[in-house]
């Protein structure tokens, strides 16, 4: 009787394997790609790397630093010295979650999702840490034609996302665009690359000084104007706006010049 039984239960069970097996739900763990994307961080401001794990069971899911081959975590427990590595998960959700803290653009590489599969099954991210940058164009100082408009254009490059505000100032002074003054207006175009133009029609020498433009989420950048009364004389002109030139140079290189033509 028991020799009988033996081999009917291993059909059985063999037939219940077969039946789950075709079942897309029971093909074990995988990555839901759509959610477990590259992420693009500010340095100083907290970046956060999903992983999203379906039918997981009673697997576990690790982070793995691709630089180092360094074990970051397992579960919610931080494997590393270094607690600025975090991780998380929320019941009943399927999102395995790694903070970095305070990252900095050493941080930049690939972060792998590991799950203890035999063997273990992984899914790897890129994380790129940025420094957004702001220049005004014609920086550090420039020389403007009174009477002719004054275009001051600020730019922020490597911003994951568009700065939220640009406002500008002159000689520590927010400026207001509604001034009696008037003339004054500012153009802002956001995107990959935001620019902001700040525009004063028929400048004035009151309108000299540092102007510094602000971007909500990068460094500020300041500009020395100087609004003239005719053209400089070591002044290169392009289109009313002036920059002067590099005195010490114009100077030794007429120098240059007039020796080079003296008659012998």
């Amino acid at each position: 009787l028991f020799q009988v039984q033996g081999p009917i239960h291993c059909t059985a069970d063999r037939r219940v394997y077969e039946d789950r097996a075709s079942e897309p739900l029971d093909r074990g763990p995988y990555f839901d790609i759509s959610a477990s994307r590259n992420v693009t961080a500010l340095v100083g401001k907290t970046a956060t790397l999903n992983c999203r794990v379906r039918n997981l069971g009673d697997r576990t899911v690790s982070w793995v630093r691709h630089r180092d081959i360094h074990l970051l975590t397992v579960g919610v427990e931080t494997y590393t010295s270094d607690q600025r590595f975090v991780a998380s998960h929320f019941p009943h959700t399927e999102d395995w979650t790694l903070q970095v803290k305070y990252p900095q653009r050493r941080d930049s590489g690939t972060y792998e999702c590991q799950v203890s599969t035999t063997p273990p099954i992984g899914h790897s991210m890129h994380l790129s840490v940025v420094e957004p940058v702001t220049m005004i164009v014609g920086e550090p100082e420039m020389y403007i034609n009174k009477e002719s408009t004054m275009n001051l254009t600020c730019v922020v490059r490597h911003s994951p996302e568009p700065p939220m505000t640009i406002y500008w100032t002159h000689d520590h002074e927010v400026i207001n665009y509604d001034s009696p003054r008037g003339g004054v207006s500012v153009i802002t175009e956001k995107g990959e690359v935001t620019t902001s133009y700040l525009l004063i029609q028929r400048a004035q020498p009151a309108d000299s000084g540092q102007y510094t433009c602000h971007p909500s989420n990068a460094n500020t950048k300041t500009v020395l104007v100087h609004v003239l009364n005719g053209e400089h004389p070591a002044a290169m002109q392009h289109g009313g706006q002036l920059r002067l030139a590099n005195l010490p140079f114009v100077m030794i290189s007429t120098t240059l010049l007039t020796f080079l033509n003296h008659p012998y």
